[in-house]
């Protein structure tokens, strides 16, 4: 469903605006530049120079859309959808792919914290988040989850934020083509230097107009005989 991928990339210009790339500076979060589209941080892309990366890696898990009841229309539907956003302070782990770090620094803990208390401000509180909430209705459930293996008494300073929404579903333009709503004014909105906006580009172009056929009208059941 095209609106729960609006959804994301809204998440990420306003978690990583297009000006702050730019200008390389006057990030809104704790994560700068480190805000990642379903990805995970790559070693690479540490900050060698410090004890940990903040990262926050969104992904869209799941979306569906249901008839408001047996007698709605084609078009009548309530459309929901989960945002994940993977908040971490992530490290080298020495062989393999980047890490979080373990839990056993109180105050790395309030850093990861903070880091998702920003992401939360900016996407439910914010002018800026008006570009999210202009997608998401409302939202219907949020929760965060910490990332351990009790069992093995080993914590990670790694915590995800579930945003479970409600969102428009898909609507097609037919006759005119190209991207549908809400994904359409996602594309409108965004500065032509964004992340989204030349992928949103390229996307509209698998969306052709039809030619209908010209309503005719009459007796459903045919002519008079």
């Amino acid at each position: 469903m095209l609106s729960a991928e609006a959804m994301r990339l809204a998440a990420i210009e306003i978690l990583r605006p297009t000006a702050a790339v730019v200008a390389g500076s006057g990030f809104p979060t704790l994560a700068g530049l480190m805000v990642l589209d379903t990805r995970d941080i790559a070693v690479e892309e540490l900050n060698q120079a410090a004890s940990y990366t903040p990262v926050l890696a969104l992904y869209t898990m799941g979306s569906d859309a249901v008839f408001r009841g047996e007698m709605a229309a084609a078009g009548d539907t309530i459309a929901t959808a989960v945002l994940e956003i993977v908040a971490e302070l992530a490290v080298d782990a020495g062989s393999g792919p980047a890490d979080a770090l373990v839990a056993n620094d109180p105050e790395a803990r309030l850093v990861l914290a903070a880091l998702c208390a920003q992401t939360r401000y900016l996407l439910e509180y914010s002018q800026a988040g008006l570009l999210w909430r202009k997608i998401v209705k409302r939202v219907i459930r949020f929760e965060e989850e910490t990332f351990a293996a009790p069992q093995l008494g080993v914590r990670w300073q790694r915590t995800t934020m579930r945003y479970h929404v409600e969102l428009a579903d898909d609507d097609f333009d037919m006759t005119g083509g190209g991207l549908p709503q809400p994904m359409r004014r996602l594309y409108e909105a965004l500065p032509a230097q964004s992340y989204a906006k030349a992928k949103l580009a390229a996307l509209a172009s698998h969306f052709a107009a039809e030619v209908l056929p010209p309503f005719e009208g009459g007796d459903a059941y045919g002519p008079e005989t």
